[in-house]
């Protein structure tokens, strides 16, 4: 980025934009309104009231260091250090995916069964127990601990990294002490029949879609959450059976898919033995999310 002759946000504006449309970088004006709106700490819909303010040096220098990551391909989440998700602001960086939209659709299936937060009802001797598989950042397990406080949660992943992220944003958003964390798979952490619900967003592209992504996401997001390998089914397979062990007769599962999946997670849900097996659509009208419930006393 020019050193600029005037330091106003509205020229500041401008100058970054131009510079970050030259070198492809998508939405470029919004890019950097974020970052600015981050360094003024004012909501962006407020720059138009700023846009004679001149920055100090010090907020210039953050600005310059952003438009160049961002230059580079960095993904603007990580610049800011922060997404937001079901309407709540998850700290967010390189040890974990940044949420997606999509995974919305993913917790509002979950918090739209009723059968399964009956569960924990007053007349219940338990409240439901539900466990997030591969949680990352931690927006679904926190986003449904903050619905609903009465379930018991329990977040696993085989990434600490991820797992220290995640403790970090339940501490945030006020529910660490609801959710226990566990760096495992689900068929070590969890006995068989002792869990309601099993939520995952695992990762579903095949090997050669996942060659395909934007650099900014190839270079930056972890492989590990993205690649399910040659079919996009080598981490969800496995997935699949051992939440048919884990889950209580009549449990559920809820587990995002790509949107050509359907057939094939279906197929694998059933042989697993699940019945009332239904694929959730998003708004795009794309499949995204396959619910399922445990055959015995379904």
């Amino acid at each position: 980025m020019t050193e600029p002759t005037s330091k106003t946000v509205r020229e500041l504006l401008a100058a970054a934009t131009d510079y970050l449309a030259a070198r492809g970088v998508d939405q470029p004006r919004l890019a950097v309104e974020l970052l600015l709106a981050r360094l003024l700490k004012c909501p962006r819909l407020e720059l138009n009231l700023r846009s004679d303010a001149v920055l100090d040096e010090p907020r210039l220098a953050a600005l310059r260091r952003g438009v160049k990551r961002l230059a580079a391909g960095e993904p603007l989440q990580y610049i800011l250090g922060q997404t937001e998700f079901m309407g709540r602001v998850f700290k967010t960086d390189r040890r974990a995916l940044i949420p997606r939209p999509e995974t919305e659709v993913l917790v509002e299936a979950v918090l739209r069964c009723a059968e399964l937060w009956s569960a924990g009802g007053a007349a219940a001797a338990r409240p439901p127990a539900i466990v997030d598989l591969g949680t990352g950042s931690g927006c679904i397990v926190i986003s449904l601990a903050l619905a609903h406080p009465e379930a018991a949660y329990l977040a696993l992943d085989v990434s600490a990294e991820a797992l220290a992220l995640a403790r970090e944003n339940a501490a945030a958003l006020g529910v660490a002490d609801r959710i226990a964390f566990e760096p495992a798979e689900l068929g070590d952490a969890v006995e068989p029949e002792h869990c309601d619900a099993v939520v995952a967003n695992l990762p579903y592209l095949t090997t050669a879609e996942y060659e395909q992504l934007p650099v900014h996401i190839r270079e930056h997001e972890p492989r590990a959450a993205l690649d399910g390998g040659p079919d996009g089914l080598a981490v969800i397979g496995p997935a699949v059976q051992d939440a048919a062990i884990a889950l209580r007769p009549g449990g559920f599962l809820f587990l995002e898919i790509g949107c050509d999946q359907a057939g094939r997670a279906r197929r694998l849900a059933q042989e697993a033995g699940f019945a009332d097996v239904r694929v959730v659509q998003d708004l795009e009208r794309r499949d995204r999310v396959l619910c399922a419930r445990n055959a015995a006393d379904a």
